[in-house]
């Protein structure tokens, strides 16, 4: 109980802005921080009622902010979203680069996928970080945060052929948070990633209806250790750790809030792994 009450007194009062949190994991991410005490600047693409639905969601936990209509692969937009922080916050705490991008639009596999479809996962994903992390970089406060979602089957593996432009772009943002932790390392600012598993009430639920009922049941079935997917709270709780005090001595790494998932070895059968 005191560990919990320090951490939201630390937290207290910061300020945050975590790129596509009107819904799915960045609301997640959001909401959990807004429990900690922290003010949270909401972006959103297209959906803005789901933004303010978020908002006022933060608001009833006790906490504040406002919306802030931006696209990601326009760096002009991230530029101008960030001086919006300015102006509302006056300064920053925490980063978050959770935003997709047009995901089911660029997924392709390696021997198909367009240059107009590997250009759009660039911009969405190390682009954007890339132009999300110098715009906020002087906003942020000594002893800040940065955190990119990302996802380590993408990032590490090759088996799911259609994410080939996902992955990669995942794969850069994690070497990107290495090299940003480094040239941050001297005002105390940590960066790093955080690899979210197979999450319900995300992009997930925008696949068809068959693919969505195969991956949950393979999840059950111990794919997945815990047998679930995961909740964007549970992705939000590992970022809001990260942005401790206690947390300050970690930076440049990837981290697997996955319930397990990426412990699992394919090539042994299930029954010689699980309890």
């Amino acid at each position: 109980m005191t560990e919990s009450v320090n951490e939201k007194k630390y937290l207290a009062g910061k300020f945050a802005l975590v790129t596509g949190s009107s819904r799915g994991i960045g609301r997640g991410i959001a909401l959990k921080l807004a429990e900690k005490g922290v003010k949270v600047a909401v972006n959103y693409l297209k959906d803005e009622a789901a933004a303010n639905d978020t908002l006022a969601k933060i608001k009833e936990l006790g906490s504040d902010g406002f919306i802030v209509q931006a696209d990601v692969c326009n760096p002009k937009d991230i530029e101008r979203m960030v001086s919006e922080v300015r102006d509302k916050f006056g300064k920053l705490d925490i980063f978050v680069s959770n935003a997709l991008g047009n995901l089911l639009g660029f997924m392709s596999p390696p021997l198909q996928v367009s240059l107009q479809q590997w250009e759009e996962a660039c911009r969405a994903q190390s682009s954007a970080f890339l132009v999300g992390v110098q715009q906020a970089a002087g906003l942020l406060s000594d002893k800040g945060r940065i955190l990119a979602i990302s996802y380590w089957p993408g990032s590490h593996a090759g088996g799911f052929l259609p994410y080939f432009a996902m992955g990669t772009n995942k794969a850069a943002v994690e070497a990107m948070c290495r090299y940003f932790a480094v040239a941050l390392a001297p005002r105390g600012i940590t960066v790093n990633a955080v690899c979210a598993g197979i999450t319900d009430d995300s992009i997930v639920n925008s696949l068809p209806k068959e693919a969505q009922d195969a991956m949950l049941s393979w999840l059950k079935e111990g794919w997945n250790p815990m047998k679930r997917p995961g909740t964007p709270a549970d992705i939000g709780g590992a970022i809001a750790t990260l942005c401790t005090e206690d947390a300050g001595w970690i930076t440049g790494q990837t981290i697997i809030a996955d319930g397990g998932a990426s412990l699992m070895n394919p090539e042994v059968p299930l029954f010689f792994q699980l309890p």
